[in-house]
This record gives C-alpha cells, sequence and structure tokens, in this order.
C-alpha cells in the first residue's frame, strides 16, 4: 500500500533526468501494448507465458518509476546571471 506520510523519502533530480525517465515509461508502455497485441500470434504455450511474463515485466517497471517520480521533486536551473 502506497502512503502519503511524511517519512517518505523525496529525491531532488533535474529536470534532463526527469525527462530521460518519462521517455523511457513511454516507451516501456508502449512496448507492452504492442506485445499485447503480438499475443494473438503466438502459438506455442511456452512462448505465450514468456511474452506474458515480458509484458507483466514492462508494466512493473514502468509504474515503478511513475512512483519515482511522484517522489521527487525537479530541480530548478541555477540562474544565467549571477545575482
Amino acid at each position: 500500500m502506497i502512503s502519503n506520510s511524511p517519512d517518505r523519502e523525496s529525491y531532488e533530480i533535474s529536470p534532463r533526468f526527469r525527462q530521460s525517465i518519462e521517455q523511457r515509461i513511454v516507451r516501456l508502455e508502449r512496448d507492452a501494448e504492442t506485445d499485447e497485441l503480438a499475443l494473438a500470434n503466438l502459438v506455442h504455450e511456452d512462448h505465450l507465458r514468456r511474452h506474458r511474463r515480458l509484458i507483466v515485466v514492462q508494466r512493473t517497471e514502468a509504474l515503478r518509476m511513475r512512483l519515482f517520480l511522484d517522489r521527487s521533486r525537479t530541480r530548478m536551473p541555477r540562474p544565467l546571471i549571477s545575482l
């Protein structure tokens, strides 16, 4: 269960790293959808089992990354002009 307690650890990440994680999430979810469509073309039960496992791993990893981003704050870029 996910709680919103203040005890949870929070991370500060760069905007570039956040963007990289967001792009990875999109790829994982897109690949999982594509792999689900490919299930209809598979015949062998062992191949079906491994392919289903791949889909679960892709969706689990995407969820794990989303949860990480939920706990993260994006670091503000440094000012270009020193004050």
